[in-house]
């Protein structure tokens, strides 16, 4: 748990509390992109921004470095939270001559965007290539495409004829790649669909083994439930102390609150789930830097921190009382925030019938 860290990741935690007080939340009336502009040239010279590189701090604390660090940010419920963190590499991340240059290099130094294609319509055949000498002719669909619209790329799991799924670098201004929608969920975030219709790529740009994909595939979004868990726990943070201040408060009687039994259990109850929310995260975190393969422990963590940050706003909207449900309320903005990670990197319930499938078929995890 975060009382049983060693000291560089306690002045971690104090350096991210610092920086949301002081480069954060002054901007939360600022528009959006100058926000984020300032924020993330503030990260950069605070050390935040590399974390998630190859040559940042994480490299060396892991896992745990970043929970920490996300947690604490999101904690304060600053606004642009998204800017703090560079671009990690992904899939790219193990990739040689000539994709390290011509993709994971301007990525990572925020000349290009990429971008993560993986959810198909349910009604179409799986994006399929075939190769053609030395290229790749790609055929298909890619429907939830997170910032495909302003993506210079896409990294795409094509079923490749003979080989199977593997991971491919498409880029977006090639001939045959067709944006057919941009569109905004409720989180305010905005997401894309593309066709590609006879794309023709070198097969160069194959990241990794022909064949090879799924499993690099699956291990980018691993980290990214990972994500959402201690960006969640965070927020859990946030939502009691919010409550905790209100409940204290008094009413118009002159009694507290937080004074009536039913009150007390409903706001007892999302502190039991905080503190088992937090718990898993922190030790799901030390077993991925100790190298375990935490496939069913990300997922049980993803699953319920974000059913319980849910369950945390809706409640406490329903303390507040009518107030919060004003449109830039902070527990309005953040139930539209949060509402979106259930389906994220994964539905609830198809998490859990993965978990199922993990012990009970392959004896994977320590759930």
């Amino acid at each position: 748990m975060p009382e049983q860290l060693t000291p560089e990741l306690l002045a971690l935690r104090e350096r991210c509390s610092a920086f949301a007080k002081e480069h954060m939340l002054p901007l939360a009336d600022m528009a959006s992109g100058a926000a984020a502009a300032k924020i993330r040239a503030a990260a950069k010279q605070a050390g935040l921004f590399s974390m998630t590189q190859p040559n940042g701090v994480a490299k060396d604390s892991g896992q745990l470095a970043l929970c920490v660090a996300r947690e604490t940010l999101a904690a304060a419920n600053p606004p642009e939270l998204g800017a703090v963190f560079g671009p990690s590499p992904g899939v790219l991340g193990s990739v040689g001559e000539p994709l390290a240059s011509t993709h994971l290099a301007p990525l990572l130094a925020g000349e290009k965007r990429g971008s993560f294609g993986f959810t198909e319509p349910d009604d179409a055949q799986p994006t399929a290539g075939v190769i053609d000498g030395d290229s790749l002719v790609i055929n298909g669909q890619k429907s939830y495409v997170t910032g495909g619209a302003d993506a210079d790329f896409i990294n795409a799991l094509v079923r490749i004829e003979d080989h199977g799924p593997s991971m491919v670098v498409i880029d977006t201004d090639i001939n045959g790649v067709i944006l057919e929608k941009r569109f905004n969920s409720l989180d305010g975030s905005h997401h894309a669909a593309f066709r590609f219709d006879k794309v023709r790529v070198p097969i160069s740009q194959v990241i990794g083994e022909l064949g090879q994909g799924l499993p690099k595939a699956l291990g980018q979004i691993g980290d990214v439930r990972l994500l959402f868990a201690a960006q969640a726990c965070g927020y859990l943070i946030w939502v009691m102390d919010l409550l905790q201040t209100h409940l204290q408060s008094p009413d118009k009687s002159g009694a507290a609150r937080g004074d009536k039994d039913v009150v007390r259990w409903h706001y007892a109850n999302l502190r039991i789930k905080t503190f088992a929310a937090r718990s898993m995260l922190y030790r799901t975190a030390r077993l991925a830097d100790a190298g375990e393969n935490i496939v069913n422990e990300g997922m049980a963590c993803k699953v319920f921190a974000t059913e319980c940050i849910g369950e945390a706003v809706d409640t406490a909207i329903q303390l507040v009382g009518g107030g919060a449900l004003i449109d830039d309320h902070p527990l309005a903005l953040l139930y539209k925030k949060v509402r979106a990670w259930r389906l994220a990197e994964g539905a609830s319930d198809v998490l859990r019938l993965n978990i199922g499938r993990g012990i009970l078929e392959l004896g994977k995890g320590r759930l």
